[in-house]
Formats: C-alpha cells, sequence, structure tokens
C-alpha cells in the first residue's frame, strides 16, 4: 500500500504541425487540476518540437502543472548545460518541473546531430556521471570541480536553486541499478505496467541497487506512461492477448487505477490518449471524471 499521494499527467503532442494544441492542452491540463504535463526528447527529428522550448512555453501558460521531459537524451544535452537548464525553468516556474532523464535509447539517430557514438555501457556510465554533476550544480554554495569521465566543470559556481527531482527511463540492468543508486523516481520503458514482465524483472534490479546504496527502495518513485482508450461504455476486457492495457470506459479506469496504487504501490500515471476521440475530450475525462474519483478512492484507503 503506498502512502505517496499519486500524480496524474498527460502526455503532450510533439509534432511541430500541432504546436498549437499542444499548448491548448496544457493549458486545459493546468486548469483541470492534473500534476503534470510531459513531450517526449527527439530532438533529430526536424517535425518534432524541441522538448524543453515546448516545456519552457508550457509552463510560461500555466500556473499550478509541472513539466517533464520523457525522458531527457542526455547525450545530446550535456550535463552541466542541462543543470542550468532546469533550474533556470525551475526558477522561473516556481519549482514545477520534474527532470526525466535518460542514457540516450536511440544513439544512431544521436549521432545525425554530432553528438559522440558512445557505447551503451559507456552511455550507462554517463547518465550515472550526469545525475550526479546535476544534483552538485543545483543548490549549492561552494563552487564544484568535477573531472569525470564524460563531464567536466571547473570552479564552477552552482545555481541557487534545488535540483528538481530525477526520474529516469532506464531499461537495461546498467542502467536500472543507476536508478536505484541515484534517482528519484523510474519511468518503465515501452509503456510498461505494474503487471508486465518488464516490471517484474527490472523492479527488483532496482530496489537491491537501492538498498546496497543504504536507500529506501520505497523512496524510488514508479510512474507509468499509460496509454489507453477511455470510451462512453464498459469493454469487454481492458486488456488485450498480451496482457496490454487497451482502456474501458471510466468506472474500468479507476478500478484498474486505484488497484495499482494500492495493491502494487503505483506513484503516478500520465495518460497517452488513444483512439480517435478528440484529445480535448479525453483529457476532459481523465482530468475530470477518472483522476478524481481515484484521488477519493486512494485517499479513503490511506486515511
Amino acid at each position: 500500500m503506498s502512502a505517496r499521494k499519486p500524480l496524474f499527467g498527460i502526455g503532450l503532442e510533439y509534432a511541430v504541425a500541432a504546436a498549437p494544441q499542444t499548448l491548448r492542452t496544457a493549458v486545459q491540463a493546468d486548469e483541470q487540476g492534473l500534476d503534470l504535463v510531459s513531450i517526449s526528447d527527439h530532438n533529430y527529428l526536424a517535425d518534432h518540437l524541441d522538448a524543453y522550448a515546448t516545456i519552457a512555453m508550457a509552463l510560461g501558460g500555466t500556473s499550478t502543472i509541472s513539466g517533464l521531459v520523457n525522458v531527457t537524451s542526455l547525450p545530446s544535452r550535456p550535463a552541466p548545460m542541462l543543470a542550468r537548464t532546469v533550474t533556470s525553468l525551475s526558477a522561473l516556474s516556481g519549482g514545477r518541473i520534474v527532470l526525466g532523464l535518460g542514457a540516450g535509447g536511440r544513439l544512431n539517430e544521436l549521432a545525425r546531430l554530432g553528438v559522440p557514438r558512445l557505447t551503451p555501457a559507456a552511455a550507462v556510465r554517463a547518465l550515472a556521471e550526469g545525475i550526479t554533476l546535476i544534483r552538485a550544480l543545483s543548490g549549492g554554495s561552494e563552487p564544484v570541480t568535477f573531472d569525470g569521465e564524460f563531464f567536466q566543470v571547473t570552479a564552477l559556481d552552482p545555481a541557487p536553486v534545488p535540483a528538481p527531482p530525477i526520474w529516469t527511463g532506464s531499461v537495461g540492468p546498467r542502467s536500472l541499478a543507476v536508478t536505484g543508486r541515484l534517482a528519484d523516481g523510474w519511468l518503465p520503458g515501452h509503456a510498461a505496467d505494474w503487471l508486465s514482465p518488464r516490471y517484474r524483472t527490472s523492479r527488483p534490479i532496482i530496489d537491491e541497487a537501492a538498498a546496497a546504496a543504504d536507500r529506501d527502495p520505497a523512496d524510488i518513485a514508479t510512474i507509468y506512461n499509460f496509454p489507453g482508450r477511455i470510451t462512453s461504455a464498459p469493454l469487454a476486457g481492458t486488456r488485450d492477448d498480451d496482457g496490454r492495457w487497451i482502456g474501458g470506459s471510466v468506472a474500468q479506469w479507476v478500478e484498474e487505477l486505484t488497484g495499482a496504487i494500492l495493491d502494487h504501490g503505483a506513484a503516478g500515471f500520465i495518460l497517452f490518449p488513444s483512439g480517435d476521440t478528440p484529445r480535448d475530450i479525453a483529457l476532459g475525462r481523465w482530468a475530470q471524471e477518472i483522476v478524481p474519483a481515484v484521488r477519493e478512492a486512494t485517499t479513503k484507503e490511506t486515511s
């Protein structure tokens, strides 16, 4: 049973052509009481919006919701500059930023940007260095000198802003162990959920690494990217033959997510609407019907 207040978010469209809709979605999500807006980071694709430019615009047009790049591709955004970006966004927004961070899942694509081509093992070592350096450059008072394998800074003053929560998109065993040692949260890859084989084999690696680092594994939140349809009538089955969630009625969503929180310790969900329901309608059902009901049900059980 989870005592953590669950978070609820919405995934933003990332196509350049959808830019006006993306900003409208962020405003609607904020007005309807969600916790997060999220956008993916594919800065090697010209038809995709830059993730941090989009999050900055979204935060500038909202008042309470937080922004998350899901997840930042560290190889293309070096840790010292990324630290400056997220602490600046935190200062500008009143702390409404979460740092989603990944080792870089498409290394061949990233090489097209002129980014040095790292081996998967090296990318994971860079991820660990990046988390360590970003924290060192946030909220301190003494100049930072860091001479790592991938990142180096010399007598660099940290920003007078604390580091935001850091959630990783770790997939392989080595990066999962980095999450356990260093991160605040985990976004399982490939939209895996609490019933998936990926979760069952991956979360123990995080927990074991956390315990070995004298951390409480329960302090590392699991937040799910969760696609699905919100239908007007119940579906006969809410999961496909492979066990993946496909959606259902409001009541079916409420039952599923309440169980995920109370029985599996889920810390949050970011909806990626599927199907042909217009995005603003799907978002309205999510924010105004499903989320309040799940919050109420889980608050009753944990109070």
